[in-house]
């Protein structure tokens, strides 16, 4: 492989748009075998899969970096309980009771939801064109939750799916700014499995639980085909890609690639799951964008 060629598959802006993509695809199969895989084995057996592929790759590692692991267990505590415990957790469980399509859009908030967050919580100061994006964002995120029906609002019966992928879009934002607390000098296949042995931890006493309540894996091609997809690519891969993109050009342009779900999503959903955009998705995914570039606009 010549320099150039190496330059180009190491590009982090390539690197997140993969991202995007493998994380769509993500939505779509979550929604997709959520009657052969509860939401709590997909999510435990995913991490599972994408940790078995990271240690090998780590271990050379843990030696040498252990004392700088140790020393920041906090933010790695609280990043593998957000990123890998969390997010993904939340995700499948609106994806229960919700559409792919709807869990892509309102993914599409994340952006603005990091702002927000990093105003709120880090005195980032919000520019007047910015607090009117975050506004706008905000009503086409409660456009497409309430389907364009202000009575689900005003008599608070929306979709449980969409509340659950709301919390999921909070705790990813969340986890975009707290990687500017990850411990530096940890190579990032050590960093990825420690992220993911924290996660599997939180998400063990979970998936007993649901065991418990009897939903069982209906083992079949479909669904083992499935859980080798989302342990191999938005897992393992997923997130060795962002976090890179994440190092190389920053939290809030890195957080931008997330606008590429409506696109990828609402496509896969449309060739795979027969989920036709309405009318109110239309409107609600204009609205995040305008808020979306206000917000960036300088």
């Amino acid at each position: 492989m010549t320099t150039k060629q190496r330059l180009f598959f190491t590009n982090p802006y390539l690197l997140l748009t993969l991202t995007v993509l493998f994380w769509s695809g993500n939505m779509v199969i979550g929604r997709g075998v959520r009657a052969d895989l509860p939401p709590m084995a997909l999510a435990f057996w995913r991490w599972a899969i994408a940790f078995a592929l990271v240690l090998p790759l780590a271990l050379p590692h843990l030696k040498t970096e252990w004392p700088l692991l140790k020393a920041s267990w906090r933010p790695v505590l609280l990043l593998g309980l957000l990123g890998v415990g969390g997010y993904n957790t939340f995700a499948y469980l609106a994806l229960q009771h919700t559409t792919a399509t709807n869990a892509v859009l309102l993914n599409s908030f994340i952006p603005v939801v990091t702002i927000a967050i990093s105003w709120a919580f880090l005195g980032k100061h919000l520019r007047r064109l910015e607090g009117l994006g975050v506004v706008i964002s905000l009503c086409g995120a409660i456009t497409i939750v309430a389907r364009g029906d202000f009575n689900v609002l005003i008599h608070l019966n929306f979709n449980l799916g969409d509340a659950w992928m709301l919390l999921a879009v909070a705790v990813w934002a969340i986890y975009t700014v707290g990687l500017a607390w990850r411990p530096s000098g940890v190579h990032p296949m050590l960093m990825l499995a420690a992220l993911t042995a924290v996660g599997l931890a939180a998400l063990l006493p979970a998936y007993i639980f649901e065991m418990a309540q009897g939903r069982q894996i209906n083992i079949n091609f479909g669904s083992l085909a499935a859980l080798a997809y989302v342990g191999i690519f938005p897992s393992f891969l997923g997130y060795i890609f962002y976090n890179r993109g994440v190092a190389e050009v920053g939290a809030s342009k890195a957080s931008l690639f997330i606008h590429l779900m409506p696109v990828f999503g609402t496509l896969l959903s449309a060739i795979f799951l027969g989920e036709i955009p309405l009318w109110y998705h239309y409107l609600g995914i204009g609205l995040i964008f305008s808020g979306i570039w206000l917000t960036m606009k300088k």
